[in-house]
């Protein structure tokens, strides 16, 4: 993945995540979403925010920007991770098979940005 790459992703994941925080705030109150799947959702977003913020950052690093595994670690595990809690939040009887995916995207994000300290 090069820095171009990653500025993309980071900038896209960013704009994401601020909408589906608008989203999250105003939308599923009135779809009838319990108060506990809205904060998950939030959670949901705060993470998009801040891993596009992350790359964003990685990108721009003459170093990491050319790393093999944090970036496309870290945007695959935010897509996992906050992707599949937006879909269970917003139909879990669809996607319920998407459970067990969020803690891996949440190792795969761990991985990570442990990979850029070894």
């Amino acid at each position: 993945m090069n820095s171009n790459l990653l500025w993309r992703a980071g900038s896209c994941y960013a704009a994401v995540g601020i909408m589906a925080g608008a989203f999250g705030a105003h939308g599923l109150k009135s779809r009838g979403i319990a108060p506990e799947s809205i904060a998950s959702f939030q959670t949901a977003s705060h993470y998009t925010v801040f891993n596009g913020l992350a790359l964003l950052l990685l990108s721009l690093h003459p170093r990491f920007s050319v790393h093999r595994f944090a970036g496309p670690a870290i945007a695959a595990g935010t897509f996992l991770f906050s992707g599949s809690i937006f879909a269970l939040v917003l139909n879990r009887d669809r996607f319920k098979f998407l459970g067990p995916v969020t803690p891996m995207g949440g190792l795969l994000m761990i991985a990570g940005y442990v990979s850029m300290a070894l």
